[in-house]
């Protein structure tokens, strides 16, 4: 069944041009010049109940608008937008209690309650009843592990604490649908692992679909099976992470402090993005020769320092983008 279906989904926005000098300034007030940014363009997806999707994009791609388009917040200016089979725009109220939302970078708790006393506001928010309310936040206490801490006031909680507690909040009134935007943003990697952990959990066990977007490779790896990216308002690709990583996600960074030198230039697979003595920055492609061989090229013994990560996602999605437009 379908969860979310958007149709030919487009938006735009005015925006007020500043005039340069004096002048410019004085008759602007009278005379404000405007240009039209279309953020949203002609896009159309579905997502299936229970599905975990990523939709991800770099800044600017359209993808607070779309999630802004989904949830009410914003009128699309064209096209069709249905949440569970309602209208975000003709019933959003009716919506608000079928879905949920979790932003990284913003708070909906209030700081100076514990989160038991926040779970209790946003239960009664709801209309949910006190001995459903109860009943829900003792599940979910045990679910997401929060014993330690639910008289804690929330300011006196760590980043990946509160996230927890964000996504409880967030689940009182049990939403089918829940959107998560950078879910773990500035969390150390234990704490990444044990919320990644936390929503396939949530996932598997209470059915939730899951809108997500990150600029975190490892949450999209970890927890998607299917990625819509959306770059310049359009979208540019709309497969399954399997096919994404085979294509996509095949090349490594490595930084490397050296005892000595060492030359690749003729490897296969090796691209030499930057070399300065016993310093090493190189691109390796999976698909010709996996790390642990790198590594053996480089010779363990005569390492002093090594970094490895993924190719930043803002240049994988570019890499698409100038791929579809050929």
């Amino acid at each position: 069944m379908t969860a979310i279906k958007v149709e030919n989904l487009s938006k735009t926005f005015k925006v007020k041009v500043k005039d340069k000098g004096l002048k410019g300034s004085i008759k602007s007030i009278f005379k404000p010049k405007y240009k039209e940014i279309k953020a949203v363009k002609d896009i159309s997806f579905e997502v299936e109940k229970g599905e975990i999707i990523a939709f991800i994009g770099p800044n600017g791609a359209g993808k607070s608008t779309t999630i802004k388009m989904l949830t009410g917040i914003l009128f699309a200016d064209e096209g069709n937008v249905e949440v569970l089979g309602i209208s975000p725009n003709k019933e959003r109220k009716k919506l608000a209690y079928e879905i949920g939302t979790v932003f990284g970078q913003k708070e909906q708790l209030w700081m100076h309650l514990t989160p038991y006393d926040n779970f209790k506001f946003f239960g009664a928010i709801y209309d949910i009843p006190n001995s459903v309310a109860e009943k829900r936040i003792e599940n979910l206490k045990m679910l997401f592990e929060l014993e330690e801490f639910m008289d804690t006031p929330v300011r006196n909680l760590s980043l990946g604490q509160r996230i927890r507690c964000e996504i409880v909040a967030s689940l009182i009134h049990e939403p089918k649908v829940l959107f998560l935007d950078e879910p773990t943003i500035g969390l150390d990697p234990v704490v990444k692992e044990n919320i990644r952990a936390l929503i396939k959990r949530m996932n598997k066990e209470l059915k939730t679909t899951i809108f997500l977007t990150s600029h975190d490779v490892g949450d999209i790896e970890k927890l998607c099976k299917r990625v819509i990216i959306i770059n310049h308002g359009r979208i540019v690709l709309d497969d399954s992470m399997e096919h994404l990583k085979y294509n996509y996600l095949n090349k490594k960074i490595i930084e490397v402090k050296m005892k000595e030198k060492v030359n690749l230039e003729d490897e296969p697979g090796i691209t030499i993005l930057k070399d300065k003595g016993y310093n090493l920055k190189i691109e390796v492609d999976t698909k010709d020769k996996n790390v642990a061989d790198v590594i053996k090229l480089l010779d363990p013994d005569k390492i002093i320092d090594i970094n490895i990560s993924n190719i930043p996602l803002e240049n994988i999605i570019s890499d698409i983008y100038k791929n579809e437009e050929k």
